[in-house]
């Protein structure tokens, strides 16, 4: 079983969020079940520099979308998979965020860009094989960067059929619907799609085109990150306009929930904690804590109960839901650290509350990877109060670290975190707390629920301590995604 596994980004050569984490994990699990997988990726300086061993896959590419010139190289990532990479300077050449410029907003020539990365996906299914030692079953695109791919095999035979050569099975995941790709009608020719393709069955959208909905409509099977979010994007609150389709795909959508590496996530052998440990010696843990408060200049107190955030701070994060409630859980006794940027008032409103309360709340804006770990192995309770959450890997690294998830119930989050009310308690299956509604008042409630519980030490660490064995690792969704290969290889 062969699987190209294209992606935009990977850890840790490239990461603005979880995709990246997925596209690092996902591959090394699915080798592991038996599957040859080969990952695609866009030549960023980074990818080029980070892959070893780069070799030239053919010819210069001169017919690309945007018309672009690249070259098809392959190398190996840092865990030894095999990853192709496409090296079109002009496209993929220039530094810092992959999908937006300097001046905050969109690469112009984003459509082009991700085109062309799906016309070289598609050309491994074509007579004259981008790689013609090495010819896919399956190719199993992720987020709206790739949905182009199966839209070319199914509108352009020409080009990427006949000749007898077999056409894969396609794999579309959704990450998250929010992100759909949309752009303007014109640029139709330009990506080589014909007239017929501009259609409502077909890649247009809401009077553009859409790269999501494309590979929404094209794919053989389609997939998302979390059984819930699976039936919630086919509702009007949660599909971004794209419920009606998805929920005419229903039967070849399947929820296949995100797995947590454990050779980088786990406080047993994390090199970049203070202190290790484990569920059965957490000592560790209370040295991580007072690391942590020396570091962001917190008053030093063992027991105060204190809460972390690791997110982008935006509203469809829930987070001015923090900053309407945090207060009390400050004069309360307890503490907050912050890490992330996003949008220009939420990360006002953190850096308020730092100047507030200075001994009891810590804020750092921007993103660092080691010091997240450091913030999850010193903290007592993450906060994902999210609006929508796909799955979600914060509340897992939480689960592993002992670091008790108070999320809402949405997603991913939804299904993986089991509320401490008091038959879950006596059951032994509770892992955090839940809220329902994305309300102050209902988030305020689970505060107050936590300092309370924490405030009964035996209770509070039998919880942590069964937070701490729960299994999401990646062994179990690569069997799900084999087995979906299988269904549709050709």
């Amino acid at each position: 079983m062969r699987v190209l596994f294209v992606t935009p980004e990977v850890f840790p050569l490239i990461k603005t969020g979880g995709l990246a984490d997925v596209s690092a994990a996902l591959p090394p699990a699915l080798a592991a079940a038996g599957v040859d997988v080969r990952l695609l990726l866009p030549g960023y300086p980074a990818v080029l520099a980070g892959l070893g061993e780069l070799q030239d896959v053919g010819g210069p590419l001169m017919d690309l979308p945007g018309d672009a010139v690249g070259r098809l190289k392959l190398g190996r990532l840092p865990d030894g998979i095999l990853a192709y990479v496409l090296d079109a300077p002009a496209f993929f050449g220039r530094p810092g965020n992959p999908y937006i410029g300097p001046d905050g907003r969109d690469w112009p020539d984003n459509a082009g860009r991700f085109a062309a990365l799906c016309w070289v996906a598609a050309g491994f299914a074509a007579e004259a094989a981008a790689d013609p030692w090495w010819r896919p079953d399956v190719i199993h695109g992720h987020d709206w960067q790739t949905g182009l791919i199966p839209a070319y095999l199914e509108l352009r035979p020409d080009r990427f059929g006949g000749g007898g050569a077999r056409r894969p099975g396609t794999v579309l995941t959704i990450h998250n619907i929010a992100y759909q790709g949309q752009f303007a009608p014109y640029i139709l020719g330009d990506l080589r799609l014909p007239s017929r393709a501009y259609q409502m069955d077909g890649v247009e959208y809401f009077g553009g085109i859409g790269y999501l909905k494309a590979g929404c409509f094209y794919s053989d099977r389609l997939t998302t990150v979390s059984p819930t979010y699976a039936h919630e994007i086919q509702t009007a609150e949660h599909g971004e306009g794209m419920e009606g389709l998805l929920a005419t795909r229903a039967g070849s959508l399947t929820g296949i929930l995100n797995g947590v590496d454990y050779t980088v996530w786990d406080p047993v052998t994390d090199p970049l904690l203070p202190a290790n440990y484990g569920p059965e010696d957490l000592a560790g843990k209370a040295q991580c804590k007072e690391e942590l408060q020396v570091a962001f200049g917190l008053d030093r107190v063992p027991d105060a109960p204190l809460a972390c955030i690791i997110s982008r701070l935006t509203w469809h994060k829930g987070l001015d839901l923090v900053l309407e409630t945090i207060g009390e859980w400050v004069r309360a006794g307890g503490q907050l650290v912050v890490l992330g940027t996003g949008d220009a008032w939420t990360e006002a409103g953190f850096r308020n509350l730092h100047g507030w309360f200075p001994r009891s709340v810590g804020v750092r804006i921007g993103y660092d990877e080691p010091l997240a770990h450091r913030i999850q192995a010193g903290s007592d309770v993450i906060l994902v109060p999210s609006r929508a959450e796909p799955c979600g890997l914060t509340q897992l690294y939480g689960l592993k670290y002992g670091t008790l998830p108070l999320v809402r119930r949405t997603g991913g989050l939804a299904d993986t975190v089991v509320d401490a009310n008091p038959a879950a308690m006596k059951d032994g299956v509770a892992t955090g707390f839940q809220f329902v509604n994305a309300t102050p008042l209902e988030l305020l409630w689970q505060l107050r629920r936590a300092a309370a519980l924490y405030r009964q030490p035996d209770q509070w660490t039998a919880l942590r301590r069964r937070a701490m064995t729960r299994d999401f690792g990646w062994s179990g969704p690569a069997r799900e995604y084999e087995a979906l290969y299988r269904s549709i290889a050709r």
